[in-house]
């Protein structure tokens, strides 16, 4: 089913997709950023959940142990909304709570488990 067609035609509402993990007749996840009036977002996720599509918000937030964190770049690179940077300077990661959409590609990035979620 076209599902971000159907938002974007039927309800006025954006979805910028974040990750996909979706296979054919299979169950699969999609974590996207839904744009629009907030009449049109409570009428497309009414109609998301009559399509049987199980739809949650994200209430969580990233953590970071920064004693872990051994400053490696690696979750940098793929942060989609550059949260995670690290600093040109000293070379420290600098994580911008603000930015942060909880995508949670940065979780199996790190290495050394540095970052998590309080979900």
């Amino acid at each position: 089913m076209p599902v971000t067609y159907r938002l974007a035609k039927e309800f006025n509402v954006a979805a910028n997709i974040i990750r996909a993990q979706v296979a054919p007749n299979q169950i699969g996840k999609l974590v996207v950023e839904l744009l629009g009036d907030i009449d049109q977002l409570d009428a497309a996720i009414e109609w998301m959940r009559s399509q049987n599509i199980n739809v949650s918000h994200t209430l969580g937030e990233i953590i970071i142990d920064e004693e872990a964190c051994v400053d490696c770049g690696l979750c940098t690179g793929v942060c989609p909304t550059e949260a995670l940077t690290l600093n040109p300077e000293t070379y420290k990661l600098t994580f911008t709570r603000s930015r942060c959409i909880v995508c949670e590609q940065c979780i199996p990035t790190c290495p050394v488990q540095a970052i998590s979620t309080n979900l």
